[in-house]
């Protein structure tokens, strides 16, 4: 009877394992995307740089899931473009290596944002000690941040989708710090105070939210090339396409406000349907599996199915 029951359990548990993956979204395409400094609203000052700290966080999260092109943030890209046009001045070594204009990767979707609150209650939760200037005390207090977030469209400008996020966390331990002639340090940075790891929870919330936004996001590319039946696509492993999959082709058709100019929806007038045989980091080399090769041109748009 015992022997029955587990076998039950494990075929069950198998079923729900299955039904999940079965739910899972499949295809895995990328969006190039870059976090912009969040606006500190709720004006706390501490030892570190609150928007910075946000920005970091979330760029790092982001680009651990796997499912985003994650570009750099502003600064570094500014950096990069001063170093193209260092480059370009014939002031520096030429070669292969040398840093190039017009191939920095452009985002398709900016996250930007404001921190509208924070909570630091770690004031009280010292007790520490002394000794020589150095300081062993207990952390403790509690460290809470509301944020709210934008996904914006960064060919119009648009945003696609908002959320407000919170961010919670209550440390104990030990805090070891220096303290000296008026000048003090808590080793660790943001990630040592209640503050830092709220910071963190809060972007865990926003990167949940920001994938879950993908399958509402439409994810498109473009023929740069169709020659000897091939159609070269400019997408490739680095926005997560792989071989077998399968992509609409044609004419693309903006829809725009007569009133505003903003762009309302997009169309695309299928000429045929395209399957990946190859795929190279930025570009898809597909056949056509339904429509005729000869009515596919450079230019045209290109949807997932």
């Amino acid at each position: 009877m015992k022997l029955s029951k587990i076998v039950l359990m494990f075929a069950v548990v198998s079923l729900v394992a299955g039904s999940v993956l079965a739910t899972e979204p499949s295809g895995g395409l990328r969006y190039s995307i870059t976090v912009t400094k969040f606006d500190n609203k709720a004006g706390w000052a501490g030892q570190w740089d609150i928007g910075d700290a946000w920005a970091t966080v979330l760029t790092d999260q982001l680009n651990s899931t796997g499912k985003f092109i994650v570009l750099g943030e502003k600064d570094m890209r500014s950096e990069a473009m001063g170093e193209q046009d260092l480059a370009a001045s014939g002031r520096t070594a030429g070669g292969k290596k040398a840093p190039v204009t017009g191939q920095m990767t452009p985002a398709q979707l900016l996250v930007k944002g404001a921190i509208t609150h924070v909570q630091d209650d770690t004031a009280g939760g010292g007790g520490a000690i002394s000794l020589h200037g150095i300081s062993v005390g207990g952390r403790g207090g509690k460290g809470e941040i509301n944020a709210t977030i934008y996904i914006v469209d960064s060919t119009t400008g648009q945003v696609l989708a908002s959320k407000s996020v919170v961010g919670t966390s209550t440390q104990k331990g030990l805090a070891v710090g220096y303290y000296r002639n008026g000048v003090g340090a808590t080793a660790g940075g943001h990630k040592n105070d209640n503050v830092g790891k709220a910071v963190e929870a809060a972007c865990g919330e926003a990167v949940k939210f920001l994938v879950a936004q993908l399958p509402k996001i439409p994810w498109t590319g473009s023929v740069v090339q169709s020659a000897g039946g091939k159609i070269y696509v400019n997408r490739g492993t680095r926005e997560g396409v792989s071989v077998g999959q399968q992509f609409i082709v044609g004419d693309s058709e903006i829809i725009r406000d007569p009133d505003t100019g903003e762009v309302l929806d997009e169309n695309v007038k299928e000429v045929a349907r395209l399957q990946v045989s190859e795929v190279k980091e930025k570009l898809s080399i597909c056949t056509v599996s339904s429509g005729k090769a000869a009515s596919v041109r450079k230019g045209m748009a290109v949807h997932a199915q």
